[in-house]
């Protein structure tokens, strides 16, 4: 007589047990509850979250391209690696004869070391850099010297300037340290995409030339794809062109409420004391033209008001440049000061659109990559390492809409992640900081920006606290974000410490109206954040909904 039953099998045991396993991990996420900002309708209606799915390439819709027409081999112009020759000159000339290419071109480059003193400049659109991967067999791009030893970039002449007529020092009397500012201490790279002749950062009004206005704006909602124009001149369907908005009104102007949504915050004089500086500024596509109403591809910051004198000037940049599978690496040097920085910094990207950076790793640098002027850019699979201690890792400044994708930071660095001066609606997303984390928001009108499913490694401090959230940046441009800048699902891992008390995250304490949910880690943690924060989900799970870009990019093309 035969059983109904299977004949007992480890290997079948095995496999049910997994089984097993799987189902109480699935019943476990449907279990959790889902945060109320974005599960409840009436905590969502009182507590804005901004829309940050439409950061990165192509606003998060496309993957980033394999580009695979035509290739120009470094090697056919006189690159050799590992020969411990410099190969500026040979990787000057290749680069003149890839720019005269029409459409796609992709600059390839050989396996091993290549030694660049010189800057490569990225100057036109349909252009990749591509190494031969980024790990120990691929190719590895060395600059023995800092840019220091360069000379002077006509680019930054008014940045040089501006730090010459302002006196900016770095002043610590401890360290018997009384030096003037470098000028590559948040500027300039070895690679370096630029459009030649634009300006890329406001520093003073005599550098300035006048805009080519597109329209005049009048009105428009925050969140919303459509405003109002006037007085249109030349602007078409498919531009890339930037919305400016002004505070005319002084120190009690509407904008400084739109912004900061908080009198209790002391304001920096750059708020209002810069009338022709755009205090809200984003690029945008034009999407469709019907009269006077444009509609474009992504939502509105803030709303447009008639005081805000809102104008659609040109934007010239670049698109679709990429740098790619490649490593850069910097000797050992010794660390003055803050701010004192020699120039070892490996990408500088400036008025790039729908472009990419992936697959880099940097060793050594005071910065390795910064940004300016950019927009849908997405920063993807990129190490830091190295022991010296950097400024910057991969910075955020006056930048929108760039998304900075599986960021590990292995080297110490004063602001390992940082949101600066004017970026907007940008995120960091599934980035890990091994080494002194900060998530640093840096002051100068930078607001609704995303830290989304961010893993961060510390021992506290003997008090049982850790400054978390430390801010940067200068006075006159305080405070340190704006209203909605979001951190969602923050996980830390705490080492050193057997206390069991909780551990008090800190260190911002000026920055308005952030929106702070889901802090978890292998310890109790308690977020002091002001003022007017909004705080939920401490000390719970977030593998529900552990990313809040993937979840707003899901729900917005599912409509």
């Amino acid at each position: 007589m035969h059983s109904k039953f299977p004949k007992y099998n480890p290997k079948n045991l095995k496999n049910f047990s997994a089984l097993i396993l799987i189902f109480l991990n699935i019943t476990s996420i449907f279990s959790q509850e889902t945060p109320k900002i974005i599960g409840k309708k009436e905590v969502a209606s009182q507590n804005f979250l901004p829309d940050f799915s439409y950061a990165g390439y192509h606003f998060g819709t496309n993957k980033l391209p394999e580009i695979k027409e035509k290739i120009i081999l470094a090697t056919d112009f006189g690159v050799v690696a590992n020969d411990d020759l410099d190969d500026s000159k040979a990787l000057l000339k290749a680069f003149k004869v890839a720019n005269e290419v029409q459409g796609n071109v992709v600059l390839q480059l050989p396996a091993g070391r290549i030694i660049l003193s010189d800057i490569l400049y990225i100057e036109r659109s349909n252009f990749v850099l591509r190494g031969s991967g980024s790990g120990k067999e691929g190719t590895e791009i060395f600059c023995p010297r800092p840019l220091l030893y360069i000379k002077n970039q006509e680019s930054l002449a008014e940045l040089r300037e501006y730090l010459t007529t302002a006196d900016k020092r770095q002043v610590e009397k401890e360290n018997n340290i009384d030096l003037p500012f470098s000028q590559f201490a948040w500027s300039g790279g070895f690679i370096w995409t630029q459009v030649p002749k634009q300006r890329v950062k406001y520093y003073l009004d005599k550098y300035g030339t006048p805009q080519n206005v597109l329209a005049k704006v009048s009105q428009g909602k925050r969140g919303e794809n459509v405003f109002y124009v006037s007085e249109m001149n030349g602007l078409k369907v498919g531009d890339v062109v930037e919305l400016d908005m002004f505070n005319k009104d002084g120190e009690n102007g509407e904008m400084i409420e739109t912004l900061y949504k908080n009198t209790k915050t002391k304001i920096g004089s750059s708020n209002w004391k810069l009338p022709s500086l755009p205090l809200v500024r984003q690029q945008v596509e034009i999407s469709a033209i019907s009269k006077n109403k444009i509609s474009i591809k992504t939502p509105l910051l803030i709303d447009i008001k008639p005081n805000y004198q809102a104008l659609l000037v040109e934007w010239n940049h670049l698109s679709e440049v990429g740098i790619e599978h490649l490593r850069i690496s910097f000797p050992d040097a010794p660390r003055i000061a803050h701010h004192l920085e020699q120039g070892y910094n490996g990408i500088f990207l400036t008025r790039i659109f729908n472009s990419w950076v992936s697959d880099v790793s940097i060793n050594n640098a005071d910065s390795g990559i910064l940004t300016e002027e950019i927009a849908n850019v997405t920063i993807k699979d990129i190490v830091t390492e190295g022991k010296n201690i950097a400024h910057y890792t991969v910075a955020m400044g006056g930048v929108h809409n760039v998304l900075v994708e599986n960021l590990k930071v292995y080297n110490k660095a004063v602001h390992p992640l940082s949101f600066n001066t004017f970026s907007t609606k940008d995120v960091y997303k599934n980035c890990e900081i091994f080494t002194d984390p900060d998530l640093d928001q840096h002051a100068g009108a930078n607001h609704q920006n995303l830290f989304d499913n961010i893993k961060v490694h510390f021992e506290p401090n003997s008090d049982n606290t850790y400054p978390l959230f430390a801010g940067g940046g200068a006075g006159y441009w305080k405070p340190s974000h704006g209203a909605y800048s979001t951190f969602w699902n923050i996980n830390i891992d705490v080492s050193g410490t057997t206390l069991d008390t909780p551990i008090e995250l800190n260190g911002m304490e000026e920055g308005p109206f952030a929106r702070i949910v889901g802090i978890n880690g292998n310890r109790n943690f308690t977020v002091k954040y002001g003022p007017d924060a909004y705080i939920e989900f401490v000390n719970q799970s977030m593998k529900k909904i552990p990313s809040l870009y993937e979840y707003q990019l899901r729900k917005r093309l599912q409509n």
